[in-house]
């Protein structure tokens, strides 16, 4: 039997492709509504089993109040969040504010499908190696402050901080797949996972976040690539 969801997030686009995928495989999705802002309100007003609710920053303070609005209000519900890759704080600020679970931006519908039922069953619905991820760096704290710029990094593939790289230095994707060697396609689909791994809405974020933090000093100049890739081309032209 499907589950009564809602689905908020402030990427208007995201909430409803999930909700539309949700529905495809037989639940029933109350609403996909944008901002997340107003989240609490529509959650305890329409009373679904499980929220989900999307968040681009979750170690920001007070992000999660929503949360706490909701179980204050309706205990009942089960309120799962949706994110990029968390630090061990993020998490445990989750958990803190009353929510059932920690999925990530980009884990495969099967998986939020998952997490949606453990949350219903009551069960902490978070993926293993976040889990220990979190226990490892909360009980063996490093020495040194938390280095954003190298958390963000260690996030990417090298070719995705290639692609940072480019996208910070100003190229759109029809340079951007020149310089590597790859179809525009293939550049496109590398930029936008960048932007969901770092949490942010645009090319220009994603440059002043990496600039911000000094990943862009980390990561070293970019290296061109003279042979292409099987089925790269000139594109279809300047993307802005």
């Amino acid at each position: 039997m499907g589950v009564r969801l809602m689905v908020v997030d402030d990427h208007r686009l995201l909430a409803e492709a999930l909700a539309s995928a949700l529905k495809l495989r037989g639940h029933r999705v109350l609403a996909a509504a944008a901002p997340a802002a107003g989240a609490a309100e529509l959650v305890i007003t329409r009373a679904p089993e499980v929220c989900l609710i999307g968040t681009a920053t979750p170690a920001e303070p007070g992000i999660f109040d929503p949360v706490v609005k909701i179980k204050r209000e309706r205990p009942q519900v089960a309120v799962l969040v949706l994110g990029p890759v968390p630090n061990p704080r993020g998490i445990a600020a989750a958990f803190a504010a009353g929510a059932s679970g920690y999925v990530r931006h980009d884990e495969r519908i099967e998986g939020v499908e998952r997490a949606i039922m453990k949350a219903r069953a009551g069960e902490a619905a978070v993926a293993p190696q976040l889990l220990q991820g979190a226990f490892s760096e909360l009980l063996n704290p490093a020495a040194q402050p938390d280095d954003e710029g190298q958390r963000l990094l260690q996030m990417l593939t090298p070719r995705e901080v290639e692609v940072l790289v480019r996208v910070a230095d100003g190229e759109d994707t029809r340079l951007i797949a020149a310089g590597m060697g790859i179809a525009p396609s293939t550049a496109r689909t590398h930029v936008q996972r960048v932007l969901m791994k770092l949490g942010v809405g645009s090319r220009l974020e994603a440059a002043a976040l990496a600039a911000r933090t000094g990943l862009l000093d980390r990561a070293g100049p970019v290296t061109p690539h003279s042979t292409p890739e099987p089925g790269a081309g000139p594109g279809p032209g300047p993307e802005s």
